[in-house]
């Protein structure tokens, strides 16, 4: 199952699944941040933090063999059971950034779990204050 998910998360970074978000995550999905220390539960705040994230990285269109400076790409996928884990990496102002989400599935194949781990240092603190800015623009304001 995890293997189908995977693909419509693709989909997904490439603008081609028609339901989106919604479409992958479960109602009780919970995301940990690799910014934020609590898990952030609910499929409203996950979908918030991954839309965030999918402006804060630079496109995923570009092939690896390109050299674009600042292209996304997965390089790694290792898939058991449940679970994901699929390596990337990018450049943020001119930082290199490397990372792992880790995504797990339920039987009906929707995200239950969605964690981001971010290296190195200089990564995590870039992409902590692109991420808050990021947040704040799309939060509606009162």
């Amino acid at each position: 199952m995890i293997e189908q998910v995977i693909e419509k998360w693709h989909a997904y970074l490439r603008g081609q699944l028609p339901g989106g978000l919604d479409e992958l995550l479960d109602d009780e999905v919970v995301f940990y941040s690799p910014i934020v220390y609590t898990p952030q539960k609910g499929k409203a705040v996950t979908a918030l933090y991954l839309q965030a994230a999918s402006q804060t990285f630079p496109g995923d269109a570009s092939p690896p063999s390109s050299g674009a400076s600042g292209s996304f790409r997965y390089t790694k996928t290792v898939v058991s059971g449940d679970t994901a884990v699929l390596e990337f990496e990018t450049a943020i102002e001119g930082k290199y950034v490397n990372g792992v989400d880790i995504i797990r599935c339920n039987e009906e194949g929707r995200i239950i779990e969605f964690r981001v781990m971010i290296r190195p240092l200089q990564a995590v603190n870039l992409v902590h204050r692109q991420m808050a800015a990021m947040l704040e623009a799309m939060t509606p304001a009162d």
